[in-house]
């Protein structure tokens, strides 16, 4: 019994920490046409990728990819200092796609703005960083 209790400590204990561990920033690729796509999966209070990186001045499409059955979304972006003011809704089960071109480098938040009579998404973590260099 003494076994399985450490075993089930131990294995708590790592897959907690795999869980808390921050992923590594996804680079964004520039495709044939010259955009720096990617896919980012709008799951349960979470984005993945959470951190991206693109460079500026290439235009940037981002599909944004539902794979919620019944809470819909929201995307919201904002670099005032490049003019970018997006929030877009995501239905659940449904893509969307945004598009920008980063005029200013640096790091900066994107979130779901939805609240409802469970959570605000934002404050349960459902956030992330577009990290734009040149």
């Amino acid at each position: 019994m003494r076994d399985l209790v450490s075993f089930l400590s131990i294995y708590l204990l790592i897959s907690f920490s795999a869980l808390s561990a921050p992923a590594k920033p996804f680079v964004v690729p520039t495709n044939e046409s010259g955009v720096q796509h990617v896919d980012i999966k709008v799951d349960s209070y979470r984005f993945t990728p959470d951190h991206i990186i693109v460079r500026k001045g290439i235009p940037v499409e981002i599909r944004l990819r539902s794979v919620t059955s019944i809470i819909p979304h929201n995307f919201t972006f904002k670099v005032p200092v490049s003019g970018i003011d997006i929030s877009r809704d995501i239905p659940s089960g449904k893509d969307r796609t945004v598009k920008f071109t980063p005029e200013n480098t640096g790091r900066f938040e994107f979130y779901c703005n939805k609240k409802n009579f469970l959570a605000n998404h934002r404050k349960r973590g459902m956030e992330g960083i577009i990290e734009i260099i040149k």
